[in-house]
């Protein structure tokens, strides 16, 4: 049996690119009544980065304040049951820092946006499910999702909390030692800066035997093929579309801003530093993605 969906380049890349501030990019108070001229009125798809859950207490991974890391490959991942036990004692803390995130006021407003028909959909880069929980109905989890694990021989699918207690179950010294979140140094990607030297044994698939990974899209990996073709499908769809929070780094994102910009359709990037389609946006903007949502609401009729 194939895994529920396909596996294989592209949640995080290595490393932390260097941020730039962009000197032609529009501030919020120049570019807002730019941004409305080209989204009003036209059915927009938004796809978000790491960006939008800042103010949810989530970092990013290249903003101005972000340190540098090497997260871990599927390569490495899936190569020994050494690398698994050092992946799972990291995650198997800082999955509770994503699940205890509250959705902010970027997420609401763009549920608002949904509900009036402005916003088409969303294609999220994040791992977080803040926009579900905020009341957005269409996402696309284009990297999957934190929320549950994945058998990578019969695509059986575990809520984390369940495997969180398996986990739990078989390493109870561990579980008692664990460090308080707020004590912690988290990544966008469930990852946690910890350091345990005992030895932390992970279960199999309890219906196969096979190796289990989180349902998130590893770098060295592809974002599936279904996720991808119902994104590919969103934009195709829609009028224009609206990238919030994201830099663009890796290809899985910023493929939706070419076909978009191939096909005549207007591309408004709002991020704060420089991002690899810049030169694809009529309008750049950098602000923060609250402020611009909550001002572009603001600029929409009452209904």
């Amino acid at each position: 049996m194939s895994p529920v969906r396909t596996l294989g380049a592209g949640y995080g890349a290595r490393g932390q690119g260097d941020v730039f501030p962009d000197p032609d990019a529009l501030t919020l108070s120049t570019g807002l009544e730019r941004a409305f001229g080209v989204l009003a009125g036209r059915t927009t798809a938004v796809l978000t980065g790491a960006g939008i859950s800042t103010d949810s207490g989530i970092p990013d991974y290249r903003g101005p304040d972000a340190a540098p890391r090497e997260p871990m490959t599927y390569q490495e991942f899936m190569a020994s049951a050494a690398n698994r036990a050092r992946y799972w004692t990291r995650n198997q803390v800082g999955w509770h820092h994503l699940a205890l995130a509250d959705p902010n006021a970027a997420h609401f407003a763009l549920a608002r946006l949904e509900a009036t028909g402005a916003v088409h959909g969303v294609i999220t880069q994040n791992i977080d499910r803040l926009h579900e929980r905020a009341g957005s109905y269409a996402v696309v989890d284009l990297h999957g999702r934190y929320d549950r694990v994945l058998c990578t021989r019969c695509g059986t699918l575990i809520p984390r909390a369940v495997w969180g207690r398996l986990l739990d179950d078989l390493n109870p010294e561990f579980a008692r030692r664990s460090p308080h979140p707020h004590d912690i140094d988290f990544a966008p990607d469930a990852d946690a800066e910890i350091h345990y030297d005992g030895d932390y044994r992970v279960p199999d698939c309890p219906v196969c035997g096979g190796v289990v990974k989180p349902d998130v899209v590893f770098f060295g990996e592809k974002a599936g093929a279904g996720d991808v073709a119902r994104a590919t499908a969103m934009v195709d769809t829609a009028q224009a579309v609206l990238v919030l929070g994201s830099s663009l780094t890796v290809h899985s994102g910023r493929r939706f801003v070419r076909r978009a910009v191939r096909d005549g359709k207007p591309v408004v990037i709002v991020n704060h530093g420089r991002t690899r389609s810049d030169a694809d946006a009529c309008v750049k903007i950098d602000a923060g993605v609250a402020d611009f949502l909550m001002a572009f609401e603001r600029e929409l009729p009452a209904r």
